[in-house]
């Protein structure tokens, strides 16, 4: 079986060392994801501004989508990083957990959030007719339901970059889930 390497700053591109810089600056270190992303020239820069763009979605919303998806995925490294940006952004490790497993008995419209999500996730997007309306039914748009779709894109790219290269988990190892999402 191949190994695949996280590479450091002097093994990468220029205009990729310049994003590594940045990044530590603003995260305080690079990320292994972010970092094996940019064994390829334009990947790094491409997945950030991505990552970064413009939403109609709340951080928080964007987090619930980030779990949900890297839970179906079965993508250990996105879970542990958004087991913590998760709680960075409001949510205790209890309602994490739950979100993961796909529901959030906490909060209805975030419940429907996560299950719209899901649905379109593991349905190749053709979500459930009971999700979709349930979603609009939230008080959702359109324009969220792009959104959606776009970040379930999003973190896919990094749940299937991570559970090919299985390079190693720079953050606090996420809980496992007893249950299988779908």
């Amino acid at each position: 079986m191949s190994t695949f390497s996280v590479p450091t700053r002097e093994e990468v591109s220029e205009n990729n060392q310049a994003i590594f810089d940045n990044l530590e600056k603003g995260l305080g270190f690079v990320p292994n994801l972010y970092a094996y992303y940019a064994k390829n020239e334009t990947a790094l820069g491409d997945y950030l501004a991505l990552q970064n763009r413009k939403s109609t979605l709340k951080a928080k919303e964007r987090e619930v989508i980030n779990l949900v998806v890297s839970e179906y995925n079965g993508c250990k490294y996105c879970q542990s990083a958004h087991t913590v940006l998760g709680g960075m952004n409001g949510f205790s490790e209890e309602q994490i957990l739950e979100l993961r497993g796909g529901t959030a008995s906490f909060d209805a419209k975030t419940d429907a959030l996560v299950k719209f999500t899901l649905s379109a996730a593991s349905n190749k997007g053709k979500a459930s007719a009971e999700s979709v309306e349930a979603f609009f039914a939230a008080g959702y748009t359109e324009a969220n339901m792009i959104d959606v779709v776009i970040i379930i894109g999003d973190k896919t790219i990094s749940n299937y970059i991570h559970n090919l290269a299985d390079f190693a988990i720079d953050f606090p190892l996420a809980q496992e889930l007893n249950a299988e999402l779908v």
